[in-house]
């Protein structure tokens, strides 16, 4: 798949945002972060999505964080501004912003909280794709936001010119078929366990949040799964599987992945912002038990793995409240 054809890359990282023991935002670690994801493998970079702790940043914030990428990756990786807002005009504005700022692509998140029908769905998405020239990414996570976008939703949204992909959240894997054999639209598998599953019936790669920690296997999973080589991916995706888990499954993947960065030594603190807080004691150990089933997965030595519950605890105020709605 050439640049012209897929402007957003395939191996997405969900990027964490690196804060400071106090909640804000610790910008050297920020940088180095994108830096260390890049020569892993990552040719996307998610700044301000979920597991950026999006709800909790101010505009300000994100804006910063599009212009920090865009210097780090110098071309090497694409930056695509996640989050938006559940008010149309609001995510209007931060998307025009954010394109001024030089993001290369944005992803729409289903307004949250609202409970729009299908209508008022697709009145925002479009609405929001009419605002900016960037390709859009159609962020589908009915968990977080109480609903999904329908597939006759997704046919129609198909038809907007700036509106090029799904990043699915949903797992309906019949459904990720039916919609790639209906339309052009390409497909994010936004669920690190159904990685392989997605590309395997044809999704273009990944935004993923285990991927923060480890993304040279996921770079490995995409180029074996471009060569046809489905044992290698099969491998790697087995490799994978624990550490997935590990992150996934026990408590939000920020609050995780933040927390085995930490213990990594990738990043300074492992503080996340409330109403978030990190992982209490009996959770911290499970965390870690998975991560003792890690073994062989490029790029990450967890022999070096130390871990710091008391620095995770509990969670921040910032000095600056958001302003999300």
């Amino acid at each position: 798949m050439t640049t012209t054809e897929n402007p957003f890359g395939q191996v997405l990282v969900a990027l964490v945002t690196p804060f400071q023991a106090d909640g804000e935002v610790d910008w050297q670690a920020t940088e180095q972060h994108i830096e260390d994801c890049i020569a892993n493998g990552a040719d996307g970079i998610v700044v301000t999505g979920t597991t950026g702790e999006t709800s909790t940043l101010t505009d300000a914030e994100k804006l910063k964080l599009v212009e920090v990428g865009k210097s780090v990756s110098s071309g090497r990786a694409k930056i695509i501004t996640g989050g938006g807002s559940n008010e149309t005009a609001h995510a209007i504005e931060l998307y025009k912003a954010s394109e001024k700022a030089g993001a290369d692509g944005v992803m729409i998140v289903t307004p949250y909280y609202n409970k729009p029908t299908q209508a008022g769905i697709l009145t925002h998405f479009r609405m929001v794709a009419d605002a900016t020239d960037l390709p859009v990414i159609l962020y589908d996570i009915p968990g977080r936001t109480g609903v999904p976008i329908k597939y006759e939703t997704i046919l129609r949204l198909a038809k907007h010119p700036n509106i090029l992909a799904v990043k699915d959240a949903k797992g309906d894997l019949s459904e990720v078929s039916r919609v790639l054999n209906q339309t052009d639209l390409m497909y994010f598998s936004g669920d690190d366990a159904n990685v392989l599953p997605e590309l395997a019936i044809g999704a273009t790669g990944l935004i993923g949040v285990t991927a923060n920690i480890a993304a040279a296997p996921y770079r490995a999973i995409i180029d074996a799964v471009n060569a046809g080589d489905l044992h290698t991916a099969r491998d790697m995706h087995q490799r994978l599987e624990p550490l997935v888990r590990a992150v996934m499954t026990h408590v939000p993947g920020t609050v995780a992945t933040k927390y085995v960065l930490h213990g990594l030594g990738r990043i300074g603190s492992p503080r996340v912002r409330l109403p978030l807080v990190g992982p209490e004691e009996w959770e911290a150990a499970t965390i870690e038990d998975e991560l003792a089933l890690v073994h062989d997965v490029p790029g990450v030595d967890f022999s070096n793995f130390r871990p710091d519950r008391n620095a995770a605890a509990g969670g921040a105020l910032p000095k600056v409240a958001g302003t999300t709605r």
